[in-house]
C-alpha cells in the first residue's frame, strides 16, 4: 500500500505537537510549587494563631518572597492584615535564613540556593467580624486572607491547609477535605483558598438537603436559637434561589453561624454569619436573621458568580475598583426580601415599609445630592467603612440606596415589558451570558441587559438615579403597579432646629448636622455641648416640650460649651420637614396595575 506524504508529514506533526505539549505540561507540573500550610492554636487564651508554611519549589529563587494580602473581597477596605503578624521565621531544614520587610506585606528571604524552605509565624487574633480573626477561649475562626500569606506571583497555585485544633474543637470550612489526611483541606488556587472560611470549635451541627445537596450550619455559642426551624427555613429560601437561576451551583454548602456580633460575609459554596444570641425567638429578630441569610446565599449567585467588572480575579495588595457595588450589594439586598416574599416567610407589606424606612432615611441625608450610587460605589475603599459625622452631608449608602433603587428598576421593567420580564430575567441573563461564559459585567452591560428585558430605554433613570444625584420621583415608577408614597406628617409650620442630639452627662452633645438645617445656618457644630435654651437647663424631654411652644421663624438661644468654652448662639427656628413616610395603594387601581403587583409580589393589590 503506498502511503501519502502529505498525509503522513500531517501525522508526524501532529504526533510531535502532541509530546510536546505533554511534555510542557510535566515540565510545567514540576516547576510549579507545592504549598502547604499548619495551622494551630496551642494557647487560645494568647490569641495567637500559629503557622507554618511549606514551600517546595525547583524554582524558588535565591530570593524568595511570601506576602499577606491587605483586604479580603466582599468587605472593601484595606485592612492591613500584616499588622497582626509577630515572630516571623524562615529556614531550610535546621538552617535559619535571612529575611526583611521590603514593604508593608511583604517579607523577603535569602534562600541560599535552597528548594524547599519553612515559613513560621504568629498572627494575633482577637477580633470578631466575618473578615477578620478570633481565638479564644471558645473558638477559633479565621479569614484565610487575614492569615495564610502567598508566594509572590504564584496566586494560580493550588494549596493544602492542616488544622491543628485544640482540644476537641473540631473543623469546619467548605474547602474539601485531602483523603486520608485528618483536618487537612485542599485549594485549587488562592482564590478559593481566600474564600473559605474557617471556624474551629465543639461546634453544634445540622445538616439538610435542597436538591440532592447537602447543607449544614455549624453553629458556635449559646443562644435561644432552634436549629431545626433554621434549617427548615433556610431550605426555602435556598428553593427559591434555584428556582431563579435553575441550578444550586456547588457540590456542597456551608453555613458558619457564630452567636456574637453581626454581619455576614459570602463566599462561593458558604458564609459567615454573626447574629445576637438572644434575636431568634422575637419575630422581627427572627426574621432580620432570615434576612441575613438570604442575602448572604444570594451573594453565591450575585457577586460570587455573577462579577461586577473589577471583582475576580482579585489583586489582594491593592484596592479593586468598580462602580457596581450598588448591584453587588443593593440589589442582593432587595432580593433577600423577594426570597423572604416567595418562602412565604414575609409579607409584601413588610418589603414596602423596608422601602419607605429607606426613602425616610434618604430625605434626612442632604448627602444624597453630592453622591451617587457610583460614586458611591466606586469610594467605598475611603468613605463607607469610614463614617464620620460629615457622612450624613456627602455620602449615601450603596447598600440602602441600591436596594431602593433595584426595587424601582424591577417596577420599571416589569411595567415597560407589559409583565412579562423583571429583574429575575436581568440576573439569570447574568448568570448564562457572564458567568458561564466566564465573563465580568460592566456598568455598561447592566443597563443593557435592563433594557433588554424591559424592551426600552432606561437611559433617564440610569442617569438620574444610577449615574446622577437627581431626587427620586417616585410616584411616578410606584403608580405603575397601583402604589404611592405618602406621609403622615407633612411639612408645616412647627418648630425645626435640625441637629442630631444625644445626652452627654448635664448636656446634650451634637453628633451631626444635615446641610441646610437651621443648626447647620446658625453655625453649630458636632461635638458642641448645649447645656440651656433661652436661659433653660436643656434635657431632651425639655427641648421637645419647648420647642413644641415655638413655631417656624422664631428664635432660640442655646448656650454650649465648645472646646471647654462656653458661648451662646442664637438659631432661627426652621419648617418642620415632611416624616413617617410609607407606601400605599391608590385609590381605584387599573387591571395592568393589580397586575403587575401581583406578579412582583405574589399577591393581590389591597
Amino acid at each position: 500500500m503506498i502511503q501519502n506524504p502529505i498525509r503522513s508529514r500531517a501525522v508526524i506533526v501532529a504526533f510531535v505537537s502532541a509530546f510536546l505539549a505533554v511534555s510542557a505540561t510535566v515540565v510545567s507540573a514540576q516547576s510549579a510549587p507545592e504549598i502547604s500550610y499548619t495551622v494551630s492554636m496551642s494557647k487560645p487564651s494568647s490569641h495567637l494563631i500559629e503557622v507554618e508554611m511549606r514551600l517546595n519549589w525547583a524554582n524558588l529563587p535565591n530570593q524568595a518572597e511570601v506576602k499577606m494580602p491587605v483586604w479580603t473581597p466582599g468587605s472593601y477596605l484595606i485592612r492591613e492584615y500584616a499588622r497582626h503578624v509577630q515572630d516571623f521565621k524562615a529556614s531550610a531544614g535546621s538552617r535559619s535564613l535571612n529575611w526583611r520587610k521590603t514593604n508593608k506585606n511583604t517579607w523577603q528571604i535569602d534562600t541560599g540556593g535552597a528548594k524547599s524552605i519553612t515559613v513560621n509565624y504568629k498572627v494575633y487574633a482577637n477580633e470578631l467580624t466575618v473578615r477578620t480573626n478570633e481565638l479564644n477561649y471558645e473558638h477559633l475562626f479565621f479569614t484565610p486572607a487575614a492569615l495564610l500569606m502567598f508566594p509572590k506571583g504564584q496566586i494560580s497555585q493550588p494549596s493544602t491547609v492542616k488544622v491543628v485544633p485544640y482540644g476537641n474543637w473540631k473543623v469546619a470550612t467548605g474547602l474539601p477535605r485531602v483523603a486520608g489526611q485528618q483536618n487537612t483541606f485542599r485549594a485549587a488556587n488562592y482564590d478559593i483558598l481566600y474564600d473559605s472560611p474557617f471556624e474551629v470549635s465543639d461546634f453544634v451541627e445540622k445538616k439538610f438537603t435542597v436538591r440532592g445537596k447537602e447543607h449544614r450550619y455549624v453553629v458556635t455559642g449559646e443562644g435561644n436559637y432552634d436549629l431545626d426551624r433554621m434549617a427548615e427555613d433556610t431550605a426555602k429560601i435556598v428553593e427559591e434561589s434555584a428556582k431563579i437561576f435553575g441550578e444550586l451551583p456547588y457540590d456542597d454548602y456551608l453555613l458558619i453561624l457564630n452567636l456574637r456580633g453581626g454581619g455576614g460575609l459570602e463566599h462561593l459554596n458558604s458564609t459567615a454569619l454573626q447574629f445576637n444570641r438572644w434575636a431568634f425567638n422575637s419575630p422581627q429578630g427572627y426574621s432580620g436573621f432570615l434576612g441575613l441569610v438570604a442575602h448572604e446565599f444570594f451573594h453565591l449567585y450575585n457577586v460570587k458568580r455573577i462579577r461586577p467588572d473589577a471583582l475576580g480575579p482579585f489583586d489582594y495588595e491593592n484596592e479593586n475598583y468598580t462602580k457596581l457595588l450598588w448591584v453587588a450589594e443593593g440589589t442582593t439586598s432587595y432580593y433577600e426580601n423577594l426570597l423572604k416574599i416567595r418562602s412565604g416567610l414575609t409579607t409584601a407589606q413588610g418589603v414596602l415599609s423596608s422601602q419607605a424606612s429607606i426613602i425616610e432615611g434618604l430625605y434626612g441625608q442632604p448627602g444624597r445630592f453630592e453622591t451617587s450610587l457610583e460614586e458611591a460605589s466606586f469610594d467605598a475603599w475611603i468613605k463607607y467603612y469610614r463614617q464620620d459625622e460629615n457622612s450624613i452631608n456627602n455620602q449615601i449608602s450603596y447598600y440602602s440606596k441600591g436596594e431602593l433603587v433595584s426595587f424601582l428598576l424591577d417596577i420599571m421593567i416589569r411595567s415597560e415589558s407589559n409583565g412579562e420580564k423583571s429583574m429575575d430575567d436581568v440576573m439569570r441573563y447574568l448568570y448564562n451570558e457572564f458567568y458561564k461564559k466566564n465573563r465580568n459585567f460592566s456598568p455598561e452591560d447592566f443597563q443593557r441587559v435592563c433594557e433588554m428585558m424591559a424592551r426600552s430605554s432606561l437611559d433617564d433613570f440610569f442617569s438620574r438615579y444610577v449615574r446622577g444625584r437627581d431626587e427620586i420621583d417616585y410616584d411616578s415608577i410606584l403608580n405603575r403597579i397601583g402604589l404611592q408614597l405618602v406621609s403622615s406628617r407633612s411639612e408645616n409650620d412647627d418648630a425645626y432646629l435640625g441637629a442630631n442630639l444625644s445626652a452627654s452627662g448635664d448636656a446634650l452633645r451634637v453628633r451631626s448636622v444635615p446641610a441646610g438645617s437651621p443648626a447647620w445656618d446658625a453655625g453649630l457644630n458636632v461635638e458642641d455641648d448645649i447645656v440651656a435654651i433661652d436661659g433653660f437647663k436643656i434635657s431632651q424631654q425639655f427641648l421637645t416640650f419647648y420647642l413644641n411652644s415655638k413655631k417656624a421663624g422664631d428664635k432660640v438661644t442655646l448656650s454650649l460649651f465648645r472646646h471647654g468654652k462656653l458661648m451662646n448662639m442664637e438659631v432661627t427656628l426652621g419648617r418642620t420637614p415632611a416624616s413617617g413616610y410609607a407606601i400605599r395603594p391608590v385609590e381605584n387601581p387599573t387591571e395592568d396595575q393589580k397586575r403587575i403587583y401581583q406578579g412582583l409580589f405574589g399577591s393581590s393589590l389591597n
